[in-house]
């Protein structure tokens, strides 16, 4: 008996037996047991996808002598010579060969006969996208009113090139790429009934390579078999494949994570001089990255990855570790070198740029991260936990347990400090800034203020201690001061002052008082202008209401504008 390849000896003879295209299939079946048969379609799609081997059963189902049945009996005369190709009322044309207007002159003369001994005649017309332009416009008037006992099928790969009158006298199915694991699944149903004994990670290897054509997958599978026999090893698949190659991928990609450049060139270079393709590598190496970023996000889901356990497992172990973005950025990096990849006259240099690009590349650290740390480094500020040493931050050393602070009537703590030597009372009180021991208990209010509120430490801390007199405090800012109407505020005036009484010990009140520039800097400037204020002022308020400025705010909760410096050029 004449050997058949396994493309053709396992060619679906019914509708179950069509792998992937379940949509195509269901609306055929129902549109048989309603009797809605259209009188023209278009099955457009990849190759080796199933598209003929539909039309054929379709026409089985149309005229089995046992229908028109969802499933044909493939045992009748009609079903057996559809089968074989020898039926004289289903026509299959080749629209790469015939598609001239003479030949659709020809079908448009034979369409007006019955069928012979069929209820309907099917002209199944391959590839055809390949017509000519007058062959279409010949062919338009037959094809909107043809005979009732005529059906047109149309296979092709393109449909783009299908002009639109054409498409919109015809039902268009469009069939799908078959997914690995239904390609995998077929070639393990064949295996078992050829009596071939291989592992589901050879037959992977080999649905991949179908790049989603089952014809082409089992055609592959036929050439393992003369190469190795019945009894198929791994490394059978390997060699026949060129998977070999594959190897050199996680090995890059170890290199890069690692961030050994030097290890990454040894790589290329070793498969330049195996003969590896650097440009069919390159793509190679696009999907490997596309498959570490997806076992990143979806895990193990099998939706999105058409890969054996073992090189899941593999991928899953290199990605531990790496975050999301560095491998998405790993990828966006291969992605915008492709087209220089494709026209590059040296490739393996090019190769060799991106994966140093790779290797060096500092790993992306996601902002909630970011945020996070400082949020933390905040917290441990806020307690104490961090203390400042100039302009570095340490951890706070352990210390004896400080007694908590007594409210103590001012003129106690006064007497307290002067006896320590913290501040000097000769000159009859603290009326003025200028002796060491006010400016001293300024520092200390300032610090104990920051402990409570930064936000309001941050906008007393340009300010000038005056003096304390009859319960009241009084502090000074420059009139042109930014913050001084904040100040002002009810709000920020009630919590200063409860502040204040916890650390004076006394109900006291709080006046806030402007002062001239000169002053509160404490040097004899030359006051400036009207018109200079109002300039300056002018641009401290461009300065705060900058968006950019204000996206910040947004981002980082809590944080507050200290100082606005305005540069002016005076002339």
């Amino acid at each position: 008996m004449e050997y058949l390849v396994l493309a053709r000896k396992w060619r679906p003879k019914t509708f179950e037996d069509v792998v992937g295209q379940d949509h195509v299939v269901k609306t055929l079946k129902n549109a048989i047991v309603h009797d809605r048969i259209a009188h023209a379609f278009i099955f457009s799609g990849p190759r080796g996808v199933g598209k003929t081997s539909v039309a054929r059963i379709f026409a089985k189902a149309l005229n089995c002598e046992k229908g028109p049945a969802q499933t044909p009996c493939n045992t009748c005369a009609n079903c057996s010579e559809i089968t074989d190709g020898i039926s004289m009322d289903v026509r299959e044309v080749d629209g790469a060969s015939n598609r001239g207007i003479d030949e659709i002159r020809e079908l448009r003369e034979n369409v007006k006969f019955s069928p012979i001994s069929s209820r309907y005649k099917l002209y199944i017309i391959d590839e055809v996208h390949m017509l000519t332009r007058e062959a279409f416009n010949a062919l338009l008037k037959t094809l909107e009113e043809p005979p009732p006992h005529v059906i047109f099928v149309f296979a092709t790969t393109e449909i783009q090139k299908i002009p639109a009158t054409i498409l919109s006298r015809c039902q268009c199915f469009e069939f799908r790429r078959v997914s690995i694991k239904q390609i995998r699944d077929n070639l393990k149903y064949i295996a078992g009934k050829e009596d071939v004994r291989i592992s589901d990670g050879a037959l992977t290897w080999i649905a991949e390579a179908g790049d989603g054509s089952l014809r082409d997958a089992q055609s592959v599978f036929d050439q393992v078999i003369s190469y190795a026999g019945v009894e198929i090893h791994d490394r059978d698949v390997e060699e026949l494949l060129s998977l070999a190659d594959r190897r050199f991928l996680f090995r890059i990609s170890e290199g890069v994570f690692e961030r050994n450049a030097g290890l990454c060139l040894k790589i290329i270079e070793e498969g330049y001089y195996a003969g590896l393709d650097m440009k069919y590598f390159y793509q190679m190496l696009i999907r490997h990255f596309r498959n570490l970023l997806l076992i990143k996000i979806a895990g193990r889901d099998r939706e999105l990855l058409d890969l054996g356990d073992d090189e899941i497992s593999i991928l899953k172990g290199q990605t531990d570790g790496v975050s999301r973005e560095t491998l998405q950025r790993l990828l966006d990096i291969i992605m915008a070198e492709e087209e220089n990849m494709r026209k590059s006259q040296n490739p393996r240099i090019n190769l060799e740029s991106v994966v140093v690009r790779l290797a060096y590349l500092e790993p992306v650290i996601p902002i909630d991260h970011i945020l996070a740390k400082m949020e933390g480094l905040e917290k441990r500020l806020a307690s104490g936990e961090l203390i400042r040493h100039g302009s570095t931050y340490g951890v706070k050393e352990p210390c004896e347990e400080v007694p908590p602070r007594k409210n103590v009537p001012l003129s106690e703590g006064l007497h307290a400090l002067t006896q320590t030597g913290m501040i000097d009372l000769a000159h009859g009180g603290y009326e003025s800034e200028g002796d060491t021991g006010d400016g001293t208990l300024w520092e200390n209010y300032k610090a104990y203020v920051k402990g409570k509120s930064s936000p309001l430490w941050s906008k007393i801390e340009p300010g000038k201690f005056l003096g304390y007199e009859n319960n009241c405090l009084r502090i000074g800012f420059s009139k042109d001061y930014i913050f001084l109407d904040d100040i002002n505020e009810k709000s920020q005036k009630d919590r200063l002052m409860e502040i204040s009484q916890a650390f004076f010990g006394e109900d006291i009140t709080i006046k806030i008082e402007s002062l001239e520039t000169g002053v509160i800097n404490g040097h004899n400037h030359v006051k400036n202008s009207t018109t200079n204020n109002n300039r300056i002022n002018g641009a401290k308020r461009d300065a705060l209401n900058h968006p950019l400025l204000q996206k910040v705010l947004d981002v980082f909760d809590g944080a507050v504008v200290q100082e606005v410096i305005a540069r002016v050029n005076h002339r």
